[in-house]
């Protein structure tokens, strides 16, 4: 999964007039490392998002400015909305992720 390292690539990839999954965790994130164990089939299953990874710490100010608050989380956009947050507590399972991806179709 790739990273976004700036504020103007997150900006770039959300405007975008297609899903765009973006992952908010650490390199410290014990949930984060699990996630990035089952991810990988999740992506290959959804052709139509694309799927990006941001670092709380170095991004600090987009986490904050999409009321991130546990990670990980996993937020989907486009055309530059926000439109759906799956917080941490509920990004623990395969189930549980592919639930969230699948209602955004």
């Amino acid at each position: 999964m790739e990273r976004i390292l700036t504020e103007e690539q997150y900006q770039q990839l959300i405007n975008r007039d297609q899903y765009t999954v973006v992952k908010f965790d650490a390199t410290w994130c014990p949930d984060c490392k699990n996630l990035d164990r089952f991810i990988g089939g999740i992506i290959t299953e959804n052709p139509d998002k694309n799927f990006y990874a941001i670092d709380v710490e170095q991004l600090q100010s987009v986490a904050e400015a999409n009321q991130v608050l546990g990670i990980p989380s996993l937020l989907v956009y486009k055309n530059g909305a926000k439109l759906a947050h799956l917080h941490s507590k509920n990004a623990k399972t395969p189930a549980q992720v592919r639930e969230y991806l699948q209602s955004i179709s």
